[in-house]
């Protein structure tokens, strides 16, 4: 990206004088490659989201989360119950259209309009979620949404000790951008952040390679992937 020098000789970023701060993301559901991100409600999604993650009896699925594992499933149902209503972040589940069963959750959060950056966290996938064609179809809907909204800046966050999170955001593009040391404490341990975004100039390339790659014909009768995601 150039930069501009001002009558001081002092350098400015490079204008952008047809861009308008997006809206909020609205609160609705976005669909395709076979998911379904409905906005989160514990009458709807709050029983299979607990079978779902029944699946993980120690509870791994939480270790850098600020919540869970949970004692019951009152608890589960209570914290999913908490979440209905909060805008940022605004909270979803990821279903799998094809039998309904709600499988994870994620969220918007750090909703800045006004700085066109929106980021993606409070991921927590049951065990048939993780690593799976629907967890990066959930994944992409999210992205194309924000910057079909208008965002510029589409962020990651993670503990810097979670190895599964960040190898994650770089198999789907993510920059990586620095860690910030000492960023909060959680669940009475420190926590290291890093940081990782994409921007609205790398997303066309990125769009065209997740659809190569969701598209039905990279998948043979068993499911497996014939060719990887490339997004490096």
């Amino acid at each position: 990206m150039s930069t501009y020098t001002n009558e001081f000789g002092q350098p400015l970023g490079f204008a952008v004088p047809d861009w308008t701060p997006p809206a909020h993301p609205p609160h609705t559901v976005l669909s395709g490659y076979g998911c379904d991100l409905q906005p989160l409600n514990a009458a709807q999604h709050a029983d299979s989201l607990w079978d779902a993650f029944l699946a993980d009896p120690e509870g791994k699925t939480w270790t850098y989360l600020t919540v869970g594992p949970f004692a019951d499933k009152a608890a589960f149902v209570e914290c999913v119950r908490s979440r209905e209503t909060s805008r940022d972040p605004q909270y979803y589940a990821i279903v799998d259209a094809a039998s309904g069963r709600a499988l994870g959750m994620a969220a918007y959060l750090r909703i800045a309009p006004e700085a066109g950056s929106i980021e993606i966290g409070w991921l927590s996938f049951a065990p048939a979620l993780q690593r799976s064609k629907l967890a990066t179809a959930a994944m992409f809907l999210f992205m194309r949404n924000a910057f079909a909204l208008g965002y510029r800046r589409y962020e990651w966050k993670c503990n810097s000790l979670n190895l599964p999170s960040k190898a994650a955001a770089e198999r789907l593009g993510f920059t990586f951008e620095g860690t910030f040391r000492q960023a909060t404490v959680n669940k009475g341990r420190n926590r290291d952040t890093d940081w990782y975004s994409m921007i609205d100039s790398e997303w066309p390339a990125l769009q065209t390679e997740f659809e190569r790659w969701l598209d039905d014909a990279n998948f043979d009768a068993h499911g497996q992937q014939r060719s990887r995601l490339q997004t490096r």
